[in-house]
């Protein structure tokens, strides 16, 4: 391969490097300062629905007591917080499941409520 070939292969491969996504949230998480929170669960129906906290870098710190839990909404009113429990993390995780019984058009967003500041996820909507 010439030189020029392997420096415009490079050139490329930079560029692509450059404009890949680079830490896409999922859908239902919300990226905090130390960690993720996440919530899972079948919107629009009734099911189990999770709300789990990973934070980066874990195992490292000592545990940490969280609330974790959940916020509804629909077109018309925004639910006050229903908690799932509080626990501590293990390994820098956490994670609590509870049952609800969601309409269509409603949308569900985990909550976490750490040394009495409340964290949220995006919201999770049927569809």
């Amino acid at each position: 391969m010439s030189h020029r070939r392997a420096r415009a292969a490079v050139l490329t491969l930079g560029a692509l490097l450059v404009l890949a996504p680079v830490g896409v949230t999922p859908k239902g998480c919300g990226d905090l300062t130390g960690g993720r929170l996440c919530v899972e669960g079948p919107v629009g129906g009734k099911g189990a629905f999770t709300t789990r906290y990973v934070r980066h870098g874990h195992g490292t710190r000592t545990p940490t007591a969280l609330q974790l839990g959940y916020q509804r909404k629909d077109t018309r009113i925004t639910a006050f917080p229903g908690w799932f429990g509080t626990l501590r993390t293990e390994d820098g995780s956490a994670a609590l499941t509870g049952t609800l019984d969601t309409a269509r058009g409603e949308c569900v967003r985990g909550l976490m409520n750490h040394d009495g500041r409340e964290y949220v996820t995006e919201w999770l909507c049927s569809n």
